[in-house]
């Protein structure tokens, strides 16, 4: 990213000292006890910025390969701003406890609450006895969550007195488990902001979001909600964009709007192959609308097994599963095999009180079972791995990829 963005200068804390040391490159590490100093330098000149001026570059995560430069506009971060302070309704008197990381892209809820005048609670590292402590202590009332902070919540009954000033909780940057869902509303009451957005769109400036009022509508607990202000969302053919799907059909998502970024910093063909010349950004995500133009997202594309030709989409597979009574969290992703092109496999986190020395493949058989008679055949996982901690980004969004690399040692390439 260093080498990307050709930063001249990183301005950093005492943590990052030692490696920043190992760049060749200005670095600037302010400490509170200078701060007076800073008073006596002099004020940077005002500079004339234009809508389509790039703000920032903004990384993605890299969860499909390498992190690119995301070129951010003042436009983009102005139409981001307006969309989540309007979905939240954001207000002078809230408490935001936002535990994003300053360089994920997620920290624009942060920048709303600010904007609206709002108190911002920042956390260095998210643990979950410091994130009850703050939230009890300072009457949170919007809360920064995502998929597995909302797990952990429901397997916590005697935490929801702490959480109980809190009016809503978002979540995204990954799957959010209709089982998992359902048992947070129903033992916290708090409503899940459930949104969809990227890099590439400052979140929700250009996406789809799961506002409080829609759960009087009786959302299954499923979609992303409706396209947000300004927004457009549409399916279209993963192997052909011209073309758009109907209703209920899985395809590529495409967004346009505002906040959509004006393309990668120095990579030119990744941004003819996403940012169309219509407008129109091609996420990479596979997903579907409904009738009610309600947003449901199936899986990433790179995420998705072919297996003899058949189609099959990890998180279609990981919302059955995880019903099941022994499981803690899980994971599906594929392995190569030399007849089938790919095989789905799983790796899965057994309850602490289920798994013992003696009935690990007990457990693995009726998991088996239970997915047999839930599931398409060609749906059913190959193979079924026991493991203590599944990779994610920042404790977040899952890294299957890396899945593949470990367990590919099975595969059957003979």
């Amino acid at each position: 990213m260093i080498n990307n963005s050709e930063a001249k200068l990183i301005i950093s804390d005492d943590e990052a000292k030692e490696t920043i040391e190992k760049l060749n490159i200005d670095s600037f590490i302010p400490h509170p006890e200078e701060t007076e100093s800073y008073r006596e330098a002099d004020v940077l000149p005002a500079e004339t910025t234009d809508w389509d001026d790039v703000c920032q570059l903004q990384y993605t995560s890299g969860t499909t390969g390498k992190p690119k430069g995301t070129m951010l506009t003042h436009g983009n971060w102005f139409a981001a701003i307006h969309n989540e302070c309007d979905v939240l309704q954001l207000r002078q008197n809230d408490v935001a406890l936002i535990i994003y990381p300053m360089a994920h892209v997620g920290l624009s809820w942060a920048i709303s609450a600010l904007s609206s005048g709002a108190l911002y609670i920042m956390m260095s590292q998210y643990n979950i006895e410091d994130y009850r402590y703050l939230c009890e202590e300072e009457r949170v009332t919007v809360l920064g969550g995502m998929p597995p902070i909302i797990h952990t919540l429901t397997t916590h009954p005697e935490y929801v007195k702490q959480f109980n000033s809190v009016r809503e909780i978002i979540s995204g940057g990954g799957p959010l488990h209709k089982k998992i869902w359902k048992q947070f509303q129903h033992l916290y009451g708090i409503p899940v902001i459930n949104s969809y957005g990227l890099s590439e769109t400052i979140v929700i400036g250009t996406g789809t979001v799961i506002r409080p009022e829609d759960y009087w509508s009786a959302d299954r607990y499923e979609s992303v909600g409706h396209p947000v202000c300004f927004s457009e969302v549409k399916i279209v053919d993963p192997n052909d964009a011209s073309k758009e799907l109907p209703l209920y059909e899985n395809g590529e998502i495409a967004l346009r709007g505002p906040a959509v970024a004006k393309g990668y910093w120095n990579m030119e063909k990744e941004t003819r192959e996403t940012f169309l010349e219509d407008g129109w950004f091609l996420t990479g995500d596979i997903g579907y609308i409904d009738q009610d133009n309600r947003l449901f997202i199936t899986d990433r594309k790179k995420d998705m097994i072919v297996m003899s030709g058949w189609k099959i989409y990890p998180t279609e597979v990981e919302e059955i599963l995880i019903k099941h009574p022994a499981v803690e969290d899980l994971a599906v992703f594929s392995i190569d095999d030399c007849h089938k092109g790919e095989l789905p496999v799983v790796a899965v986190i057994w309850k602490e009180d289920v798994l013992t020395e003696d009935n690990e493949e007990e457990l693995k058989a009726d998991l088996d079972k239970y997915a047999r008679e839930r599931l398409a055949r060609y749906k059913v996982p190959h193979k079924i791995f026991t493991t203590n901690k599944l990779p994610r980004v920042n404790n977040w969004k899952l890294l299957r990829r890396e899945l593949k690399e470990e367990y590919n040692i099975y595969a059957d390439m003979d």
